[in-house]
């Protein structure tokens, strides 16, 4: 059953910031198909854009190939990934009498493991930060016809991004401060995890 948060209407419903903890406590993987179409379309954009050069030396062929991965790769996350992977889902709804609506909806019991939404999570915020130093290195070689790619790339998957963390957080969070909880919080938890399959690792041989 999915909680929803109404923007811009009177129905509001707050969700708490729990990343990965509404999942159960399996390292497997129950949708490998939807991990592997999640990775693939941003991984293949990400190349398409570092190695241009050794393909095509046509501005607009690149540009193309790389604007048509990013959007094939928005289109997967915002409609299947982020369903499948994390119980969430967001979209824009236009009333009958023109009200734009955006409905963010959070499944208390989502389908995904937890190795799923730390894979889903982890890739959003990783990509981003990839797309910002590419632009960032666009600027300092004032490469300007670089920059519309880089912006693209940042803005496709920045909405997602926020539009998933508001189906976490609901209406009445301040995101900067939730975003920022949720980095910490997922590079802890990874850190824990990986510390404490060391020592089970260690007991088990003496």
């Amino acid at each position: 059953m999915a909680t929803r948060t109404m923007i811009g209407s009177d129905e509001t419903e707050d969700v708490t910031l729990n990343f990965g903890e509404e999942h159960e406590p399996k390292k497997t993987l129950r949708h490998p198909v939807a991990v592997f179409f999640h990775l693939c379309f941003r991984v293949l954009a990400i190349l398409a854009y570092w190695l241009c050069g050794w393909f095509s030396n046509s501005y607009i062929v690149i540009f193309v190939i790389v604007v048509f991965l990013l959007s094939m790769d928005f289109w997967t996350v915002k409609n299947v990934t982020g369903r499948l992977l994390v119980g969430l889902r967001w979209w824009n709804q236009v009333d009958e009498d023109g009200t734009s609506k955006w409905i963010f909806e959070n499944r208390k019991v989502a389908s995904g493991s937890v190795i799923e939404s730390q894979i889903f999570w982890l890739s959003q915020v990783v990509t981003i930060i990839l797309w910002v130093v590419f632009l960032l290195g666009s600027l300092l070689m004032w490469n300007l016809t670089w920059i519309m790619v880089t912006g693209v790339g940042i803005t496709m998957n920045a909405s997602n991004l926020y539009g998933y963390i508001r189906c976490k957080i609901g209406a009445g969070t301040n995101m900067s401060s939730a975003a920022s909880s949720f980095l910490g919080k997922q590079v802890l938890q990874s850190m824990f995890t990986s510390q404490t399959q060391n020592e089970a690792t260690s007991s088990t041989y003496h």
